[in-house]
């Protein structure tokens, strides 16, 4: 209970509230269609890759940026996070993506709006398959945190924000479809 009372301990959730924020504005802002036909697969896939890449190099040192609770469960199963620090990043993280969720709904005309990039289970896929195709992502996704962190490379959080973004990125093109 002493991370409650430390100043590091709440710029860290602060960090994540806005990284979470800006995660969910610019991925699913990139993910509306602004122009008739199919949604753009590889510009969404890119824009949250790049998104949180950049969110990685910017908040990194700060909090991690996990921005993603998969990350963050990961982390506290791993030993890596303390319960207070977890329990703090998972709830600055969900008010900040639907603080972003928001922000773009009320900069969204309303015919561009649409779903506000929610995606859905192409209807070939049962609930199953998409399932494990989601823990096979993200399992991808949180080994490349992991390894990108690993204090036995050089520790700059710098240096982990491209592989993670690309990990990202490659998720989204395989699994958005």
């Amino acid at each position: 209970m002493r991370e409650l009372r430390s100043s590091s301990f709440w710029r860290a959730v602060l960090a994540e509230f806005l990284g979470s924020l800006l995660y969910a504005l610019l991925g699913l802002g990139a993910s509306l269609r602004w122009a008739p036909g199919p949604p753009s697969v590889l510009g969404a896939a890119l824009a949250f890759g790049l998104a949180q890449a950049t969110l990685v190099q910017a908040l990194g040192h700060v909090s991690g940026s996990h921005v993603n609770p998969a990350i963050t469960l990961a982390f506290l199963l791993a030993s890596q996070l303390s319960l207070t620090r977890a329990l703090g990043y998972l709830l600055a993280q969900l008010l900040g993506m639907l603080a972003g969720a928001g922000v773009l709904y009320g900069l969204t005309p309303a015919p561009v709006r649409g779903t506000l990039g929610l995606s859905a289970l192409h209807p070939s896929v049962g609930p199953g398959q998409g399932m494990v195709v989601e823990l096979l992502l993200t399992a991808q996704f949180v080994l490349c945190v992991f390894a990108s962190f690993d204090d036995r490379h050089d520790g700059r959080p710098g240096s982990a924000a491209l592989p993670v973004g690309f990990s990202l990125a490659l998720g989204h093109l395989f699994g958005v479809r």
